[in-house]
């Protein structure tokens, strides 16, 4: 076993308190109840009496036991997969466990939003410490109550034994008197061999209530006397609203209010977009379809405070940046200038991709009821501490009267980590003096921003007579931020490198997308490597194993973020698994590895022409993350970033014209159909005993590199603009 400190953090565990009755509750977090077994009322019954030691894990006297989740759920399966690990080191049946979320609370916990692909990562100790000190608790209770030693007794599924006897004693019936155990100092964990929870798959503890269609989601949520409201932003990114026909507004049916709102913060915070709409206008009213009449028919003036963009302005801007951009960041080894000069073959290419949405599946939303002296916020929300905060500064009012409660969230992956649509239902609730539900259109949404970046890099690389790789240079520019990480691979496998990340400047609002930078560069790195590989007449994964033996062997420098031989590893794995060099006739095979969110992941695409056009017939993949908590769940997650990013790569876009963006619903913006998505998708997991790393987002960017590279072989064009479909646009 391994010992671990609960002081990492001990605050969760000071505050011990018994209810009225029996049980016992440890520190934790979660929301809305559901049980991980659907028949566990059947088999356990509800407890008359609950025992709180805080905030983690509360024991029923029944021996039913909930464990609350402290992370935003947002279809990553956090809600069960961070309940999973708890259960292991507390010892409990998985069938006795049930699950709820909780509010923001940063008394009890930190890291507590939904972004990095970090909520398994960074809550790894303290789950495993949580589960662990309630049941070191719960067997210093038994012992003392049978007058041995703790160290005389065992535990299993729930049940404290006798080592040397017959008695045991639940976990329900022990509870209360668990209470009064101080909370050691140190506690033991399991040994990976032990696991009887993690590693195996449990299914989605809100898998009913999803396809039963219960309220879970922020648009399910109601409170009594609530109106709703719905907003209208300036036209064009850099217009400001000056005026509107609000008194005709307000006559309309269904219609209670209309006025000018603005979420303007005076100081710096964290989730708010200073270049954003800030100042729009807000409709409230009894319904949806009242309210979008209403805005049909706002007539505004509105101001134009920057110039304004469009699509083709942003290549050039892009353009420009690679020339003259000054790099944010950089790395520069050895002497590449001279390392090109006399190089024997110098390979150049220069790749790009669009501005583009989210389009979460749920609509943007939040409820709001500021009172005098308090506020609440419930809703879908990546950074529940970040909106707090910017509530706080926005009303001016302590942020300890402010609650901030986690609905499950439809869709988010970077779009609902910024706060503007909080704070402007609860500016809108403040000005009406009543509870609100801000809900946005998809035109809203989507021509709302917050949009990733446009991107542009140039690669370059340098073979010598041997086609030894001796040269490699990258320069990538963003609007508004590069998309180079200087740091990471082919850095350290070469011993003349160049890499820069340069920043461009424009008026359009936009912020981290799944697998933010990560997803654009893997792209372009790995055709780019392909298209190397190629002029150097290898095999794409043997060229890219002797740079990781390189990166092994004789590292250039010692700033490397990535771990070769991990790197390597997954390969390895997918050559083997998807019988790399072996494909059957007619299948076109690409190939594409990326590290990113601390993990690393290898893909094959195979592709068939089917009357001339490419189709996807199989995707293998093989991920490395460290200790996988639930099997399926990762799965599933590794093949929805394969699919989301196939179909990003081919057919997603935002383009603009006179600064308003040209696609604003489905209509124009076409997302991956089920016919274009691949036929089957396979995941391996290398098993190793590592500490579990990011998930959500490092299956997307290989999966774009590898596409590029199967296209290629299928259609004998290389592709270097996203989306593919439109790649001839772009080169018009």
């Amino acid at each position: 076993m391994t010992k671990i400190k609960t002081q990492y953090n001990r605050r969760s565990f000071l505050k011990i308190s018994a209810a009225a009755g029996g049980g016992m509750l440890v520190g934790f977090s979660w929301f809305t109840g559901c049980t991980s077994d659907k028949k566990i009322q059947e088999q356990i019954a509800i407890p008359n009496e609950w025992y709180d030691i805080n905030g983690y894990i509360k024991i029923g006297d029944t021996g039913l036991v909930t464990i609350y989740s402290p992370n935003p759920e947002i279809g990553q399966n956090v809600k069960t997969s961070m309940p999973m690990i708890v259960a292991e080191e507390l010892d409990v049946d998985w069938s006795s466990v049930v699950v709820e979320q909780a509010p923001l609370n940063t008394g009890f916990y930190t890291d507590q939003y939904a972004g990095g692909s970090q909520s398994i990562r960074r809550g790894w100790d303290p789950l495993r410490m949580a589960g662990a000190t309630a049941r070191r608790m719960l067997l210093e209770a038994a012992a003392k109550e049978w007058g041995i030693l703790v160290s005389e007794v065992t535990v299993s599924k729930g049940i404290i034994s006798e080592k040397n006897g017959e008695r045991t004693i639940g976990y329900g019936e022990i509870a209360s008197k668990a209470v009064g155990i101080e909370v050691p100092e140190e506690v033991e964990l399991k040994s990976i061999d032990d696991f009887q929870i993690i590693g195996k798959s449990k299914k989605n503890v809100e898998g009913k209530n999803i396809v039963t269609g219960k309220p879970l989601f922020g648009l399910d949520f109601k409170a009594e006397g609530m109106q709703l409201a719905m907003i209208q932003h300036p036209p064009a990114f850099g217009m400001k609203v000056k005026d509107f026909n609000a008194e005709e507004i307000k006559a309309m049916d269904g219609v209670s209010d209309a006025f000018i709102v603005d979420i303007t913060l005076e100081e710096p915070a964290w989730g708010y977009k200073k270049n954003g709409f800030n100042h729009l206008i807000a409709i409230v009213g009894n319904s949806t379809w009242q309210l979008m009449k209403a805005k049909k028919a706002i007539r505004a003036n509105w101001d134009v405070v920057s110039p304004p963009e469009n699509s083709k302005m942003h290549i050039g801007q892009l353009h420009e940046a690679l020339v003259s951009g000054t790099a944010k960041e950089s790395r520069k080894d050895g002497n590449p200038d001279v390392a090109f000069k006399n190089a024997t073959k110098v390979i150049e290419r220069t790749y790009s991709s669009p501005f583009l949405p989210h389009n979460t599946l749920e609509p943007m939303n939040f409820f709001a009821n500021v009172k005098e002296n308090s506020v609440e916020l419930t809703g879908p929300t990546q950074t529940p501490k970040a909106l707090e905060n910017c509530v706080s500064k926005l009303l001016k009012m302590p942020i300890e009267n402010i609650t901030v409660n986690m609905t499950r969230i439809g869709g988010g992956f970077g779009r609902r980590l910024y706060t503007h649509y909080g704070m402007e239902a609860a500016a809108i609730s403040k000005k009406i003096g009543k509870p609100v539900k801000l809900i946005y259109s998809r035109e809203d949404d989507m021509s709302q921003g917050t949009y990733r970046p446009a991107y542009m890099s140039t690669y370059k690389a340098g073979l010598d007579a041997d086609n030894n790789l001796v040269a490699f240079s990258v320069k990538g520019a963003g609007l508004s931020e590069g998309p180079v990480f200087p740091n990471r691979f082919p850095a350290g496998t070469v011993d003349n490198y160049l890499a820069k990340k340069i920043s461009g400047k424009t008026n359009i609002t936009t912020g981290a997308w799944r697998a933010p930078r990560s997803h654009f560069t893997a792209a372009a790195e790995q055709a780019f490597l392909d298209e190397v590989a190629e002029v150097a007449g290898k095999d794409p994964i043997d060229f890219r194993l002797e740079l990781f033996d390189r990166a092994i062997n004789n590292p250039v420098g010692e700033k490397n973020d990535y771990d070769p031989q991990r790197y390597a590893g997954v390969l390895k794995l997918v050559k083997e698994k998807s019988n790399w060099g072996k494909s059957e006739p007619g299948v076109y095979r690409g190939v594409a590895a990326y590290y990113c969110h601390f993990s690393y992941v290898a893909e094959v695409v195979d592709i068939v022409l089917e009357n001339n056009e490419p189709k996807i017939k199989k995707v293998w993949c093989a991920v490395d993350c460290g200790i996988v908590v639930n099997p399926d769940a990762a799965k599933n997650m590794i093949q929805g970033g394969v699919i989301d990013g196939i179909g990003h790569a081919m057919y997603g876009r935002l383009t603009f014209s006179g600064g308003a963006p040209n696609q604003m619903n489905f209509d124009l913006y076409q997302l991956i159909r089920h016919s274009q998505a691949p036929e089957a998708i396979e995941v391996f997991f290398v098993e190793n005993e590592i500490a579990p790393t990011g998930l959500g987002e490092p299956g997307l960017p290989p999966a774009v590199g590898a596409l590029a590279n199967a296209l290629y072989k299928a259609t004998g064009k290389r592709y270097y603009h996203q989306p593919f479909t439109y790649e001839q646009e772009f080169l018009a």
